[in-house]
């Protein structure tokens, strides 16, 4: 299926690593312009490499969202290099343990901000070039926003304004015909999730514990799967979904675990 993506920008952050190295490599296999926005230079320059052997256009922002100024910056980065926008990915982020029992307060509201905020400040500046556009933004949640997961306050609060943000700007964005949507992993084999996995005692013991759960197919959901939903969602093949929270999981935050034992 052509998605029609030729020569369309899209702003990815963390879009070097894991799900966002995935999601940038679809953009690009559809003929779109990621644009990466990520510090990680071995990753990116791995990625842009590959891009200019295949002549694939695509580029970097080599900068943490840490702060709205940096987001400004890299919208304007993206203007002066391609002159528009088309699409926002909200993908960065980490689960960093601050819980309710063994964090504090300070850490808390480090925690929500820093794996929140920058969602808000890129479509913030983003919004007068998606209007132009009539652009597409998708927004990278987590199962842990709609499950818990125990010792991860921080994280899961973020994710969840995530999935409540996701509507919010679908209906403020209406009048421009902007689409906004959620996806919404679970398992996935990603950098954080291995450093995570290897915390274990018997990593590989816990990922079959894991994967046990996972109701199709019993494994993990790769980085790629996700990429696609989220790629089809930014194109006009999806031209009537909005407000929509999409799970890409393998059945597992909603299907009935038992089901992966039998």
């Amino acid at each position: 299926m052509d998605l029609n993506l030729k020569d369309k920008v899209f702003l990815v952050s963390g879009g070097a690593k894991g799900i966002g190295a995935a999601i940038s490599s679809t953009i690009a296999e559809e003929g779109g312009i990621p644009i990466m926005i990520d510090p990680s230079l071995v990753e990116a320059a791995n990625l842009l490499e590959a891009f200019e052997k295949k002549k694939i256009k695509a580029y970097q922002y080599p900068q943490r969202l840490s702060d709205p100024e940096h987001a400004k910056a890299a919208v304007d980065y993206a203007i002066e290099k391609c002159g528009r926008i088309d699409g926002i990915v909200n993908n960065a982020g980490a689960n960093d343990g601050i819980g309710l029992e063994k964090g504090n307060p300070l850490d808390f509201r480090k925690s929500v901000l820093g794996n929140l905020g920058h969602y808000y400040d890129l479509v913030h500046y983003a919004l007068p070039h998606l209007k132009k556009s009539r652009g597409s933004i998708v927004n990278i949640s987590s199962k842990t926003a709609v499950t818990g997961q125990g010792n991860t306050s921080g994280y899961t609060a973020a994710k969840g304004a995530q999935l409540s943000l996701t509507r919010e700007w679908a209906v403020e964005l209406l009048p421009y015909g902007i689409r906004v949507n959620a996806v919404i992993p679970a398992e996935v084999m990603t950098p954080l999730y291995r450093k995570w996995l290897d915390s274990f005692e018997d990593p590989q013991a816990q990922l079959q514990k894991i994967t046990s759960r996972i109701p199709l197919e019993n494994r993990m959901t790769s980085a790629e799967e996700i990429a696609h939903m989220v790629v089809f969602l930014l194109s006009e093949k999806s031209s009537h979904s909005t407000g929509q929270w999409i799970f890409v999981d393998g059945g597992y935050t909603h299907l009935d675990r038992a089901i992966g034992n039998s």
